[in-house]
This record gives structure tokens, sequence and C-alpha cells, in this order.
């Protein structure tokens, strides 16, 4: 049977408030809930301690937490951590800890599966599901933060939104977690801490700029050239390279901020003389920097990893061009953790 239940952090403070008069109570009792929920992370009523039984028996009555579960937890070699996260109705999505000695990065999912269908990502295969609510990507940043002190002995600094999903497709709810993971009655984050990286929606691109967002954007790019990019990631045949070039624009013209563009170099697809200079022309549009990130393999074998000469042919030719580029080892590799590989195998 469905619960009748209402979520209750789907509610505003405003709307809790509101609640409370409704049945009698002070107006200030809606903030009271509303610190255990958002900024103590509570997951049950009993522990709202300065609130009486009555008023927690009312809100049990009414209400749900509907929370996230780690279902299971994997530790690599090299100390990144996996988490298997269940939702209340069951479905399972990935988030990732991160630690390197000067920082410690959530990477979190926002859909179960993914609306977009890059063949080099694990995740495209388990096609959209749904989408995840605000609350329960603001929990996997919780579980993570609380796994950072626990095992690494330091607090959460970083956070990507580069887990399953395409956020910009999810874009009111990945924003309101952006919000509540920012907000003082929240986790109090820097938003300079935050990276949304996005596959490349050019609409969803300038309302991010006309929302005036405070948080990093990174592209998924890998490909500079408009016939390659179709082959590798399908979807661009809708969302062209050239309309991505002026929503960045566009992006930068408003923000004032530079874009990280991530980039796979594989064999025999993107790794000749041509793509590179297509990546710098490319780069020539707005301040950005590169991010080359090392391939981790899904598959049986249609995407390889370029030899080690080509890499170096892009980081040699794009510091000669004076495009700053840094080159990403993967972690988490034997865990299925690495950047591409969150498929819920488990």
């Amino acid at each position: 049977m469905v619960s009748e239940k209402k979520d209750i952090r789907a509610l505003s403070k405003q709307e809790l408030r509101d609640f409370f008069v409704s049945i009698g109570d002070q107006a200030f009792r809606g903030n009271q809930v509303y610190e255990w929920l958002w900024n103590k992370g509570v997951h049950n009523f009993d522990e709202m301690t300065n609130i009486s039984k009555e008023t927690r028996a009312h809100l049990e009555q009414n209400f749900v937490i509907n929370h996230i579960e780690v279902d299971s937890l994997q530790k690599s070699n090299d100390g990144t951590i996996k988490n298997a996260v269940k939702l209340h109705d069951g479905f399972v999505v990935e988030s990732v800890l991160i630690p390197t000695k000067s920082r410690t990065t959530a990477c979190v999912s926002s859909q179960v599966g993914c609306s977009l269908d890059c063949k080099f990502c694990a995740t495209s295969r388990l096609k959209r599901m749904r989408n995840l609510n605000p609350d329960e990507i603001f929990d996997q940043v919780v579980a993570i933060h609380k796994e950072s002190l626990l095992y690494h002995d330091k607090p959460l600094s970083n956070i990507v939104y580069m887990g399953m999903g395409e956020p910009l497709m999810n874009y009111k709810n990945v924003l309101e977690s952006i919000n509540m993971i920012t907000s003082e009655e929240g986790l109090g984050m820097s938003p300079k801490r935050i990276t949304l990286s996005t596959s490349g929606v050019p609409k969803m691109i300038k309302k991010l700029a006309d929302d005036e967002v405070k948080f990093h954007l990174a592209v998924s790019l890998h490909a500079a050239i408009q016939e390659t990019r179709e082959q590798i990631m399908p979807f661009a045949k809708n969302f062209t390279l050239e309309d991505l070039r002026e929503s960045l624009e566009y992006w930068y013209k408003k923000t004032k901020r530079r874009v990280t563009y991530e980039y796979i170099v594989w064999n025999n697809i993107n790794d000749t003389e041509k793509d590179v200079d297509a990546l710098i022309q490319f780069c020539q549009a707005i301040p950005c920097k590169v991010n080359l990130i090392e391939y981790n393999p899904i598959d049986d074998g249609e995407f390889q990893q370029a030899a080690n000469s080509a890499i170096d042919m892009y980081i040699e030719k794009l510091e000669h061009n004076k495009i700053p580029v840094t080159v990403r080892r993967s972690r988490g590799k034997d865990i299925d953790a690495a950047c591409g590989q969150l498929a819920n195998k488990s």
C-alpha cells in the first residue's frame, strides 16, 4: 500500500511553519524541524530532542523522512570508497569518495541511470529510470562526509556532480540540492568547492548563467570535431559543437569563470594531430583548461586508451598554445569506481 504520508523534506521552511500554525502550534517549531532535517541531517523524528513527544508523534502521523541507505561500501587499494546507495523506492545509485593528500572529493549521482547515450560510459547502458530528489543528492554528500571523517580523518572538501546521470537533465533538483549544501541552514559549504559536470546541454548551460550560479562548470567534451563527437556521444546530433560553443561563450560573458573540458584520448578515435588542432580551436573561444582523463574500460574493446605518445602530443600542443592542461589519473579502478564505470553491478 502506498503511504499517504508526505515526504517532509519536500516542504520549504515556510511550509513547515504554516503546518505548525495549522495544528495550533507555534510557527518557530517549523524552524526547529527544518534545522534537524537539513543542518543536523537526522532521519528519525525521535531524534528531534528539543520538540515534545506529542509533537513528534504528530509529525510521525503526517510525514515520512525518505532517506537513503548505504547498501554496500567498497574500499579501493588507493583509499577510494564506492557506495551503493539504496533509495526509498528500492532503486540504487552509486557515489564515490576520492581522497588525495590535499582534498577529499565526493562524486555524487543525480539520476537513476542516465538520459544520454555516451557509448564509452557504463551508466548510459542503464537508461534513465528517474531523477533524484534534492534530499537524495544531499544525503549522498552527508554519507560521504561521514566516511571521510571515519576512514581518512578529515572532512569533505569538494563535491563533483560527475556520478550517474546528466545533472542538467535534472536541473531544478540539482540546483535545489546545491542550495541546501551551500546554505548556512544546510552544510554551509562554499559553492567554489562544487563542480557540475555536463555532457553539454547548451540551453541549460545558458540557464545556469542566467541563474547566476556560483559553482564551477566542467564539460565532458572528448572531441571538438562534430562527426567524431557524434560517433562517441550520439546525442550530440541534437546538441552540436557550434551550439555548445555559443552557450559557453554566453556562460563566460555572464560569469567570468573559465570552463574545464574533460577529455579522454582513445586509440584510432581522437588521437591524431587533426583532433588536437580542433580542440585548440575550440578552446580559443573562452578561457578554459583541459583535463585529460585516463580511460577506464567498460566493454569488450571498442574503446581503448590511446598510446602515451598521443597523450604527450596533446599536452605539448596545448601547452604550446598556452592552454592549461592537466592529466587526471583514475582512482578506484579496482572497484569499478572510476570515471565512466558507475553501473550498479551490485
